[in-house]
């Protein structure tokens, strides 16, 4: 990454998150190899980060054109020639209101319009970064997956594409991540402030520390044939419409979305499952009808086998996982038995009728309510049978997504099962998911009924579109 903004023999760096001073260190050694001294310039919003520098062996002097300040709502006033960053990973649920109204501004200012207002920190210290590159300077991030693969990934990375040239990207194979105990894809990105281009590189790196890398970015890209990566060149129309972070697709088969055959929906959010949640034991305990509940699951880890059956839930209730679900309706408390109103009781003692999610429930303690899915997937996982057969009849929790059939025949449903799983259809995953490490993917309701079943998987199990 410092190779690549350096390349050109520019005078200084800009971290906008300088942290410890990593990318200094490195800038430090490849200025000295290249006998060009280079200014370490950049922002810190915590001063008390900048002294663990030591341990890269920085000296306090080192530090001295480091501003504190917020990059982000109180960038420098200078432009620059070159800029780096690991920008800090925050989700925008941990973000104060009013920062989001400004970082929404900020976009609206950079890119003409505003993104997803569930866009991270990361997202912001981009914008913010490009706005300050000057005419030719490189930028180089590392950036999470989600920055490709977001709900405001394709309306970002369009408007990038349009103003500057993305000569790079970068993804790592999850033996060779750069970040190996921690749960995100990180990527590099490549971006030089010239006009753009119709075409930009994509590599995967599958060996950790492999020299290649640096090598590659040292010769401007130019060596393609290297054992440590594999390199495409590719469209950025093609990469927008895969997705940055996902190899191209160089086999094109005739595909037919999920959409096609199936609705979907996110599973139940009870807004406190240690709450709503019961063992049988528990509720016999409690003395609360069965009437009451509805057959459950929560933690996709229980279920090993891509068909859910009776007797699993029976085993998994006897060693104490809940699976029943208080499915209270919206009748008058007095109604309720005298067992069902004195937990309810206890419910608004503990302060549940508060909670944020449950407080928007008319009464507080009404659970959603679902139709039994006949098939359910794995909302975020890293296993190969993501879509399970529903024969146990529950209605899950988050964790998992319900699929509804547009077909009722039994069969049909079982074969529509069978082509779901199929690795083909499984591989496709990776397009409409988000990917996090260690090879998980997380897929939205919406996204998984965009998910490419293929022509011949469908053609093997006899699924026709309703």
């Amino acid at each position: 990454m410092v190779t690549y903004v350096l390349q050109k023999g520019t005078d200084h760096i800009f971290d906008p998150a300088v942290g410890a001073g990593v990318f200094f260190q490195s800038a430090k050694k490849i200025s000295s190899y290249m006998h060009n001294h280079v200014k370490l310039l950049g922002t810190e919003l915590d001063p008390d980060v900048l002294a663990q520098g030591h341990v890269f062996g920085l000296a306090d002097s080192d530090f001295n054109l480091v501003e504190i300040r917020d990059f982000i709502l109180d960038p420098p006033e200078n432009n620059f020639d070159a800029i780096i960053a690991n920008p800090p990973y925050i989700r925008h649920h941990k973000l104060p209101k009013s920062y989001k109204e400004q970082f929404l501004e900020i976009a609206q200012q950079t890119i003409g319009q505003k993104i997803d207002g569930r866009a991270g920190v990361h997202i912001y210290f981009l914008l913010q970064s490009l706005k300050l590159l000057n005419k030719d300077g490189r930028l180089s991030f590392i950036i999470p997956a989600d920055t490709f693969e977001g709900l405001f990934a394709n309306t970002l990375w369009k408007c990038i594409a349009d103003h500057f040239c993305i000569e790079a990207v970068v993804s790592f194979d999850k033996d060779a991540t750069p970040f190996p105990l921690v749960d995100t894809n990180a990527l590099i990105v490549f971006i030089k402030n010239s006009a753009p281009k119709e075409n930009f590189l994509w590599a995967y790196c599958k060996k950790p520390n492999t020299s290649e890398l640096t090598a590659w970015v040292k010769d401007d890209f130019t060596d393609n044939n290297l054992a440590d990566l594999d390199i495409y060149k590719r469209s950025i129309s093609e990469g927008l419409s895969t997705g940055l972070s996902r190899r191209p697709r160089t086999k094109q088969t005739c595909e037919i979305p999920l959409s096609q055959f199936a609705t979907t929906m996110r599973g139940v959010a009870s807004g406190a499952n240690d709450y709503f949640l019961f063992t049988k034991k528990r509720a016999k305990e409690m003395e609360i009808p069965f009437d009451f509940f509805v057959r459950t699951l929560s933690r996709t880890r229980d279920v090993n086998k891509d068909i859910l059956t009776i007797d699993m839930l029976e085993d998994l209730d006897d060693k104490g996982i809940p699976t029943l679900l208080l499915s209270l309706d919206d009748r008058q408390y007095m109604d309720f038995p005298t067992s069902v109103k004195e937990y309810i009781k206890l419910g608004e003692e503990i302060g549940l009728h508060e909670r944020a999610l449950i407080s928007t429930r008319k009464p507080w303690y009404k659970m959603e309510k679902r139709t039994v899915p006949p098939i359910i997937f794995a909302y975020l996982g890293r296993r190969n049978c993501r879509f399970i057969l529903n024969e146990a009849g529950i209605i899950p929790l988050t964790g998992f997504l319900c699929i509804y059939p547009k077909i009722s025949d039994r069969e049909m449903i079982h074969n529509l099962f069978l082509s779901l799983n199929h690795p083909e259809t499984i591989k496709n995953l990776s397009l409409v998911g988000k990917s996090y490490g260690s090879g998980a993917i997380k897929v939205e309701p919406r996204s998984l009924e965009k998910l490419p079943i293929p022509n011949d998987v469908l053609s093997e199990f006899g699924v026709q579109k309703p």
